[in-house]
């Protein structure tokens, strides 16, 4: 199981794929009062890198419909808050991420999934962590409170993992990851970014493999490609196995993700937007 969450991991960092291989249940805010009394008391002495957001802003919401063969398998949302909400002192973006199966596939597999994050305004970071996931009756509760000044993550009963610095989560690595620049990227550059997942401190590693045009649900989109460096042999065949594609804009949107594993094939679109920060390359 933690060999397919990691894989979900590197989907995140530029689509929603991570929706392909697990989905995005029901969370709650979960502010931990002592890692807001943190933030308070240091943000005095020290303050963050300030990251400017060009991608995406307040209200966007994305929409995809995931294959698993040819049945339809799930279908995800991945919304902006319209309303910045406060941890501590901080500004954040307030983003969840939903998922649930659909016709046969929900019958043998049911998922009922919810992903949660708070992301500094200024610095593109996370604070607060929710991750409440139902797969075919496999549970997963994690909530996890970050501290970027101390450089610390809480993860409840008594536990804290060292971070490095600029960390992110499942969730907020998409979000951060689509603020790359991209516009000097030859082929075969590689982008990278730290995440911790399921209590480890792990790097995200995207190759980037040129320019197309594809044919989409929301139209003919000009697109970056690239394809994350994953473990082959456990689940991908091969390091090749696992593509996405990005609208080559500011947004910086997964317009399609596709993967090839041991059991079959995984295909996830985009099947509506709203909201965007920018035009999308359209044609």
């Amino acid at each position: 199981m933690k060999t397919t969450n990691k894989i979900i991991a590197i989907t995140t960092i530029l689509a929603s794929a991570i929706l392909a291989v697990s989905l995005i249940s029901a969370g709650n805010k979960n502010s931990n009062y002592s890692t807001v009394q943190n933030i308070q008391a240091q943000k005095a002495a020290i303050d963050l890198p300030v990251k400017e957001n060009e991608a995406f802003k307040e209200g966007e919401v994305l929409s995809y419909r995931l294959h698993y063969g040819v049945m339809e398998a799930a279908v995800a949302t991945l919304e902006v808050k319209p309303n910045t909400e406060k941890v501590g002192p901080r500004d954040c973006y307030h983003i969840v991420g939903n998922g649930v199966s659909k016709g046969t596939f929900d019958f043998f597999f049911k998922v009922r999934d919810r992903y949660e994050t708070y992301i500094d305004k200024n610095s593109l970071v996370p604070w607060i962590f929710n991750r409440n996931c139902d797969e075919g009756g496999y549970k997963i509760h994690q909530n996890y409170n970050f501290n970027h000044f101390s450089n610390k993550v809480d993860v409840g009963g008594g536990e804290t993992f060292p971070i490095t610095p600029g960390t992110q989560d499942m969730i907020s690595a998409f979000y951060s990851a689509r603020n790359l620049d991209f516009s000097n990227a030859k082929e075969g550059d590689v982008f990278a970014l730290n995440c911790f997942i399921d209590k480890e401190n792990w790097p995200l590693k995207i190759k980037y493999v040129g320019k197309e045009t594809i044919k989409s649900e929301v139209g003919k989109i000009r697109c970056l490609k690239f394809r994350p460096i994953v473990q082959k042999g456990r689940v991908f065949k091969k390091e090749e196995d696992l593509t996405i594609w990005i609208s080559d804009d500011k947004n910086h949107i997964p317009i399609r993700g596709q993967a090839k594993i041991l059991i079959g094939a995984v295909k996830m679109d985009l099947t509506g937007y709203r909201n965007i920060n920018n035009p999308m390359a359209k044609e």
